[in-house]
């Protein structure tokens, strides 16, 4: 069964750095789109970041020019550099990635990992 695990959350300064992981384990065939997706509290789940198995990157208006998102295709990770943190960024970040497991046609879907926090101070 394929798993996303994501790490590199925290608290940090308004103004500061931080850079969250995502590494896709179990048995895959392929990976297509990966992204990133934010849940503040009592707010529903946004887009941060997604980019495609070509390269092709997505960002939400809010993360143009501050955040980056890179993948790792060899380690199956995808990277989200998050500069000039501010007040709206906090809440949970979750990573996902449009997986093939098998051969069959149900054996393609997204997966999702736990999140980890992110949390800005100012």
């Amino acid at each position: 069964q394929a798993q996303l695990e994501e790490s590199g959350g925290g608290l940090v300064q308004a103004g500061g750095s931080l850079r969250l992981s995502c590494v896709v384990s179990g048995s895959i065939l392929n990976i297509y789109s990966m992204g990133w997706y934010r849940q503040a509290p009592g707010k529903q789940l946004v887009l941060v970041a997604t980019i495609t198995s070509g390269g092709d990157i997505n960002y939400a208006e809010s993360a143009k020019g501050r955040f980056t998102i890179y993948r790792d295709n060899a380690k199956k990770k995808v990277i989200l550099q998050m500069n000039s943190l501010r007040s709206e960024d906090p809440g949970v970040y979750y990573c996902n990635a449009d997986l093939v497991t098998g051969w069959h046609h149900t054996d393609a879907r997204i997966f999702w990992g736990q999140g980890t926090q992110v949390t800005v101070s100012s």
